[in-house]
């Protein structure tokens, strides 16, 4: 299962009801932070997720506001939580900032109390475990060096238990090893191969994540087939001039892409306060109806062969 949070959801400049632009995907143990805005701590106490293991910020892009929220986060963890390392992955340009932004904060020649390592992003596979892959892909915005990222299940062959029953296979580690493909040894001699006992490959489930975006042709490849698709839509097609003079979509491009690339469920989020979120969503549903208008603090579930589900995973403090 994916988990996918918001935490901030406006474009540009932050609104009453949305922050700036962030996220969060949670996979098993791993937590990945997209984009950090200002305002992002606060969201993530609000939200009751808490900083532990958040040591893996993905930036798509460095315009400040999905970014101005990295100085107070690293001095935060730095201060109280128990993190060895920040890892924060970009491209060229976007690390250059961050560099700036850290001593700014920091004083020049400083390093916090939490190290802050920058890594350089390129297109391709950025992490992997033995069940799933997290890559980056090239995006088109305003500058160089803007990425979305895949995060993709790993097919699996699923356990029969039924055929281990007939093989005489006893529960307990036997059963485990031979889900994992690996070969044994029963303890009458016989040696039980993987494939007696596993099915069919299963495709695993995907999700996309993209943020400030240009041009969404490129995109196709990449979003095909995703059980979600996060991205944003900043207008609507009646200002559809002023989404290509500051390189975003709208709602309309978004859809017609989900549409195209075969996507499950779609997710838009980096919207502007000049629209309704009805209006949003009328305009994205008329393409791709099975279309949502992220809210922040909304948490969103990917689970293999289920329909997203989303609920809200605000904190409700004691009184």
């Amino acid at each position: 299962m994916f988990e996918l949070v918001f935490l901030g959801t406006s474009a540009s400049a932050p609104s009453v009801q949305r922050g700036l632009s962030s996220a969060i995907v949670m996979i098993n143990e791993h937590r990945f932070m997209i984009d950090c805005g200002e305002g992002t701590q606060r969201q993530i106490l609000r939200s009751g997720l808490g900083f532990r293991r958040l040591d893996k910020i993905l930036l798509t892009h460095g315009h400040l506001d999905h970014i101005l929220g990295l100085g107070g986060l690293a001095s935060t963890l730095g201060r109280w939580e128990a993190l060895e390392e920040l890892n924060i992955f970009g491209g060229a340009a976007t690390l250059t900032r961050v560099e700036l932004l850290m001593e700014v904060v920091f004083g020049p020649n400083q390093i916090p109390n939490v190290g802050v390592a920058l890594n350089l992003m390129e297109a391709g596979v950025i992490f992997e475990d033995r069940h799933f892959t997290l890559s980056a892909f090239p995006v088109q915005h305003r500058g160089p060096d803007c990425f979305g990222f895949t995060f993709e299940e790993k097919n699996r062959r699923p356990f029969q238990a039924e055929k281990a029953e007939a093989l005489g296979i006893p529960p307990g580690p036997e059963r485990r090893d031979l889900a994992q493909g690996k070969m044994i040894t029963l303890a009458d001699g016989r040696v039980i191969q993987p494939d007696e006992v596993l099915g069919e490959p299963q495709q695993g489930i995907k999700l996309c994540f993209v943020g400030d975006v240009s041009h969404t042709g490129p995109l196709h490849k990449p979003v095909e087939g995703a059980d979600l698709l996060a991205i944003e839509a900043t207008y609507l097609d009646e200002d559809r001039e002023l989404a290509k003079q500051h390189g975003h979509i709208t709602a309309t491009a978004a859809a017609r892409l989900a549409r195209n690339a075969g996507v499950k469920h779609l997710v838009l989020h980096h919207v502007s306060r000049r629209y309704r979120v009805q209006e949003i969503l009328e305009e994205a549903q008329a393409i791709f109806p099975d279309t949502t208008v992220a809210s922040d603090l909304e948490l969103y579930q990917v689970r293999r062969d289920k329909a997203t589900t989303i609920r809200d995973v605000r904190h409700t403090p004691a009184t």
